[in-house]
């Protein structure tokens, strides 16, 4: 009888140990998840002579899941942006997904096609390392708010992505870098209110560059003194709606009803277009929301989580 209650202890205080080992306890004595691993400017390559970095949040237990997150606003970027978005990002965490927080090349030094360049490449090297980082190489999840939205889409849709066919990029030994041999693809895509046509902006026919309300970002585009016909290339080829194939990953976005910036029905139109196309797709529509909703946006990135767990538990080419 002693041995048994003696064992029964042992068994007891081996699973209090283990329960201890994967929580910590909040000032009010509630339980909290342990924090995740901060891996700090991990360089994901150089341009110009510059570094371009990323954070690694690592949770506790890695489920095999990347969350590429790219921090952008009007296609800017910089590192200030980790500091003040970093806490929310345990909506990930909690779930065993790591996230990737990315700064990209910004503006005004650097316009958007160069920008997608460097979410590319960020791809590109995380791939190559996902061993190293605990994630499936083919498990990667891309967000972004606005600007970050659109090249989330632009990742998805493959804006940019070079001409040879995806085994061949997958080839490392055709490159100078190997990492620059693995494939820009990702498996799932979930976004905030992205600008996702630009030759359509609001209204048929208006170019993003013509339309007022976005004036302040026209310079990252390129297209000063060149003529509207020149621009309208420009904006085809930037414009991850008019590069929406049936092998895009499915995608989810979240919009509001009176965002000032970005119109609603850029959304809905991209996200019928990849119904039409037979690609898993779902647009959330946020009744009152602007460019953004300070109330409940955080926990919006739950749903985000929610996404990416129902598509990427399992594995995708």
């Amino acid at each position: 009888m002693k041995k048994q209650v003696w064992y029964l202890l042992l068994t007891l205080f081996g699973f209090i140990n283990t329960i201890a080992s994967e929580v910590s306890w909040g000032q009010s004595g509630k339980i909290i998840t342990q924090e995740p691993t901060r891996i700090q400017d991990v360089i994901y390559g150089h341009k110009f002579g510059t570094a371009l970095t990323m954070d690694i949040l690592k949770p506790a237990k890695p489920n095999g899941i990347g969350v590429i997150f790219v921090l952008s606003g009007g296609w800017h970027s910089d590192i200030s942006m980790i500091e003040k978005r970093r806490k929310h990002f345990h909506y990930f965490t909690d779930r065993g997904q790591t996230v990737f927080l990315v700064i990209h090349g910004s503006a005004p030094k650097f316009q958007v096609n160069e920008v997608i360049q460097d979410v590319q490449r960020a791809v590109r090297f995380i791939r190559f390392h996902a061993a190293e980082y605990g994630v499936n190489p083919n498990r990667l999840g891309m967000s972004g708010m606005s600007s970050g939205g659109h090249i989330s889409l632009s990742i998805g849709t493959g804006v940019g992505r070079p001409s040879l066919p995806d085994s061949m990029q997958k080839d490392a030994s055709a490159a100078v870098d190997p990492v620059d041999g693995v494939s820009s693809r990702v498996q799932a895509v979930a976004c905030f209110f992205p600008p996702a046509d630009l030759v359509n902006f609001g209204n048929p026919g208006r170019l993003f560059v013509e339309c007022d309300t976005v004036r302040r970002y026209w310079p990252q585009f390129g297209v000063e003194g060149k003529s509207r016909d020149e621009k309208l290339v420009i904006m085809q080829k930037l414009s991850p709606y008019h590069q929406i194939s049936n092998d895009d990953p499915p995608t989810l976005i979240l919009h509001g009803t009176i965002d000032p910036i970005i119109p609603l029905e850029q959304s809905e139109r991209f996200v019928a277009q990849l119904k039409k196309t037979g690609v898993p797709a779902q647009l959330i529509i946020h009744q009152g929301g602007a460019h953004g909703w300070d109330e409940t946006w955080e926990s919006d990135l739950g749903v985000l989580a929610d996404w990416f767990e129902k598509y990427l538990l399992t594995e995708r080419k």
